[in-house]
């Protein structure tokens, strides 16, 4: 093990994602010498992940319905959302150069539709603070004296911060380098975990050979989905193995935790929900000829071929011809889901360490260590809401850290 002489530092920050490297930002910028320890060889892989589909920063959304998006956990979240708001990201962006765009779903992106520069920018800027940046250094926790362990290219190194933020990352995409495997570590030091659990991912269902094999990769365009008590709107996907899609993430943990405590889940897809079952039927009441149902429905209705077996896998390859029930299937075409996708394939990780543990953001056993981003237990649909939670609790876990080392 090196020497620990001169390895004293304000700050260590323990994960290269974006709660860790805000933190690292917020609290070099207050003048705190500060190194990021990043286990994975290049720092936001997970971060760039997510600049393949546009890199969805946050949400333009009213703040109130915005901050509803975390669900159990929006009243813990909600001081942390106020402290640093959507506005304030995109002000962050702009900040380094990136400006960014409304799209039409409310949704914010930067116009470069990707993470990369504003990656790159980011480390330029950290390094211009003073931030030392330090990759392939995997946290092994703390020794008996208490100094912060990390395995590095040269072997074990013994630091001793005045301060640590942990950035950790959940357990979702390991390849990616978040595969909580701290749990271990944090529960020796008292913190309560609640077990990782996919989130933001699709279901499987079994899908006839036929319908699986003829419309996999097709899109079902503005839906409403209804499951648990709980309704999404928007565009879901047909997979090979079952179903995906941001209407099915927006529904949250209700599909999961009904398959935990049943063993499935029923979700109920409207395939026109701009449309009352009543204005479906007297549509469906013209006369339909010598047409097949499924031309009928098509000229009727402007059902895709893949919504009509979409209906025939729900309820039965014989749809009822009574206009009435046929519109009462269009309008809750059931469907059984039966196990969501591994945790390795979610978006994120519902689980981690558990609030209700913590004294704010720290360690009740190591009031010097606090956690932000995914690690912590919470979750929240696509759209914004996961960015911009992790960017709130890396700002708030600097925070505490300043506080806590003062003047």
């Amino acid at each position: 093990m090196t020497s620990n002489a001169s390895r004293i530092i304000d700050v260590a920050v323990v994960g290269g994602g974006p709660a860790g490297l805000i933190a690292a930002q917020r609290l070099a910028e207050a003048g705190r010498s500060v190194v990021v320890f990043e286990k994975m060889p290049t720092f936001g892989r997970k971060f760039l992940m997510a600049g393949r589909g546009g890199l969805n920063l946050t949400h333009s959304e009213d703040f109130e319905r915005f901050a509803a998006r975390y669900g159990e956990r929006a009243g813990v979240l909600r001081p942390m959302l106020e402290a640093f708001t959507p506005v304030d990201l995109v002000a962050w962006a702009k900040d380094l150069g990136q400006e960014t765009f409304v799209g039409a779903s409310g949704r914010v992106f930067p116009k470069a539709m990707k993470a990369s520069p504003l990656l790159r920018a980011w480390l330029a800027r950290l390094e211009g603070l003073g931030v030392t940046l330090r990759t392939r250094c995997a946290w092994a926790g703390w020794d008996a004296e208490g100094a912060l362990l990390v395995d590095g290219q040269d072997g074990r190194e013994a630091w001793r911060p005045r301060a640590t933020v942990l950035a950790l990352g959940g357990a979702s995409w390991p390849k990616l380098g978040s595969d909580g495997a701290w749990t271990g570590v944090l529960e020796g030091q008292g913190a309560r975990i609640a077990p990782f659990a996919p989130a933001n991912c699709g279901f499987e269902v079994g899908w006839s050979e036929v319908f699986r094999d003829r419309f996999a990769g097709e899109p079902l365009k503005n839906v409403r989905l209804t499951c648990g008590g709980r309704q999404a709107r928007g565009d879901a996907m047909v997979a090979g193995y079952g179903i995906e899609g941001g209407a099915v993430y927006a529904l949250g943990a209700a599909p999961r935790e009904a398959i935990g405590r049943d063993g499935e889940a029923m979700l109920a897809i409207d395939l026109r929900p701009d449309l009352p079952a009543e204005t479906l039927e007297r549509r469906l009441s013209s006369a339909r000829g010598g047409q097949s149902l499924a031309n009928h429905l098509r000229k009727a209705l402007k059902l895709s071929p893949v919504e009509v077996n979409l209906l025939r896998e729900a309820h039965g390859l014989d749809l009822p011809g009574e206009p009435a029930a046929l519109a009462a299937a269009i309008k809750a075409a059931p469907i059984r889901l039966t196990a969501p996708r591994p945790l390795e394939r979610a978006i994120s990780a519902a689980g981690g360490v558990a609030f209700e543990g913590l004294d704010g953001l720290a360690l009740a056993l190591r009031p010097d260590v606090f956690l932000a981003g995914e690690m912590l237990d919470w979750e929240a649909p696509t759209g914004g809401y996961l960015l911009q939670a992790c960017f709130a609790t890396g700002v708030a876990a600097a925070r505490a850290a300043e506080e806590r080392l003062g003047a």
